[in-house]
């Protein structure tokens, strides 16, 4: 089994296993709650849709490489149920911009950037600008529009939030064996351009969103050994591959 495949089924089986918790754990308070066990103050916060961003966010926190949108979710779901918790006397909607703002900030700060960046729009990517194959963007609050160009294409990731990006793929040739992009959407959209004949599984998580596979013609793999799997999520937002 190749390196990658190890890594997508470890990380594909803890997510199983952090989303199986999450469920068993939402049952049991559900028995509770229809058996009168379970205060009416904890009904209203744990069965509220800012618990739901919350559980969403920690089962991407351990299912994705990035922490980006695992986090903004936790912080969304975080504030919007303070009002149910505590007896505020001032707006909560006043503390949500900015403590997205902080924290997106303090991750930009934090994160380990990528050799070479790649984010201006409409930039064209050569030999140097994406490094031993792999392509690293982080979309937040912004968007971009690039191609990659006459390189071995190996994976990476992409990470909008409140934002987009179209990635041009076409000039691009696949690795020997299996491949990995991780692409995660909040509230944003991403495009990916691909060869008609590259072997692509997509195994993304949607919720309340989608990725669809939108290519109009595909072409017999010439090397069927080679093989890109896109993973991820898309909440709230969606994204699309496409071919010419």
């Amino acid at each position: 089994m190749e390196p990658n495949e190890n890594k997508y089924d470890n990380g594909h089986q803890m997510k199983k296993y952090i989303l199986g918790v999450i469920i068993i754990g939402a049952g049991f308070l559900l028995l509770l709650s229809n058996f009168d066990y379970l205060p009416y103050y904890l009904r209203h916060i744990l069965f509220s849709w800012q618990m739901l961003l919350i559980g969403i966010g920690i089962v991407s926190l351990f299912s994705s490489e990035s922490r980006t949108p695992g986090t903004i979710l936790i912080l969304i779901g975080g504030i919007f149920i303070l009002p149910r918790i505590f007896d505020l006397n001032f707006n909560v909607m006043h503390l949500l911009w900015p403590v997205i703002l902080i924290a997106v900030g303090v991750l930009i700060l934090t994160k380990r950037m990528p050799r070479r960046p790649w984010q201006s729009r409409g930039h064209q990517l050569n030999n140097q600008d994406i490094g031993d194959g792999y392509i690293h963007e982080e979309n937040i609050f912004s968007g971009g529009k690039q191609r990659v160009m006459h390189q071995v294409f190996r994976g990476g990731h992409i990470n909008c939030v409140f934002g987009g990006s179209e990635v041009d793929l076409t000039q691009t040739t696949l690795a020997e064996g299996v491949s990995e992009l991780e692409v995660n959407t909040i509230f944003g959209g991403v495009t990916l351009i691909v060869p008609a004949d590259w072997r692509i599984q997509l195994k993304m998580t949607s919720i309340m969103g989608g990725f669809t596979d939108k290519r109009s013609y595909i072409k017999e793999s010439t090397d069927p050994t080679k093989m890109l799997i896109i993973k991820g999520s898309t909440i709230f937002g969606g994204g699309e591959l496409k071919s010419y």
